[in-house]
């Protein structure tokens, strides 16, 4: 038991309260996150931000407004590599990298990227501190183009406790990748308006104080090829200035 709390990696909680986690990795994005943002708002709904380094070293006015908002910001890497395929060195960096990028709001929360994980990248994790976070329930948003289908996917398979994985941005794509996130959006926002009366929506440390944690031997590595396949996302807006009026595979993560 004490093996599994040290080394295992966080996929649900049991509990009775009617509480659930919401998470978005691959942040932030100047458009994207700031969508997600007002729709939380609008269901008074708390959620765990896995963010990319690079991406918030871009965007710190956007990092600050989702811990200003109430969310939890956790890491996921610098520039979104698989960890098992990559140095030990070169991991401890991406780890460091990002805690930087993500300071004073990052918290001890960590999910790799991709959801990829062997017993070295969740060493080199624990080590360092951190708590890591996969999920039990996901739409499917990073290939899936129809918001009927994701949100009928989510309703069907969230339960108190769960902890469901979606994206507020893509960092990087796969050829089937869908990197505009409006079709999420849209899901995100007929999940809250279908759950909210029977649901309330937290970050990860609020889930876990309600209840047993599961922590799971989640391990995974990518095929061979995988890699080879991927291209970085162009966030246009990246560079955007923050001042003025903002409206407000199974392979994942």
């Amino acid at each position: 038991m004490a093996t599994s709390r040290v080394m295992g990696t966080l996929t649900r909680v049991s509990t009775s309260a009617p509480l659930v986690a919401l998470t978005f990795d691959d942040g932030p994005h100047s458009v994207f996150t700031l969508r997600v943002l007002a729709v939380l708002e609008r269901y008074d709904a708390r959620a765990t931000f896995f963010m990319v380094g690079e991406a918030a070293q871009r965007l710190p006015y956007i990092v600050a407004r989702v811990a200003a908002a109430g969310h939890v910001v956790g890491g996921h890497s610098w520039d979104h590599p698989s960890f098992p395929l990559i140095s030990r060195k070169e991991r401890v960096r991406q780890i460091r990298a990002c805690a930087q990028a993500l300071r004073p709001y990052g918290q001890a929360w960590f999910r790799p990227p991709f959801g990829h994980q062997d017993l070295a990248t969740r060493f080199d994790l624990w080590r360092m501190g951190y708590r890591v976070v996969a999920w039990s329930a996901h739409a499917l948003d990073s290939q899936e183009r129809d918001p009927d289908a994701m949100a009928a996917r989510l309703i069907d398979r969230i339960r108190p406790g769960s902890i469901v994985l979606l994206h507020d941005s893509l960092f990087t794509l796969l050829p089937e990748s869908n990197a505009d996130r409006s079709a999420m959006l849209e899901a995100l926002e007929r999940v809250l308006a279908e759950l909210s009366g029977r649901l309330r929506f937290v970050t990860v440390p609020e889930l876990i104080r309600a209840g047993r944690p599961h922590w799971d031997n989640w391990l995974g590595v990518p095929p061979r090829d995988f890699m080879s396949r991927l291209t970085r996302s162009v966030d246009d807006g990246a560079t955007a200035n923050p001042i003025g009026t903002v409206h407000s595979l199974e392979i994942s993560g």
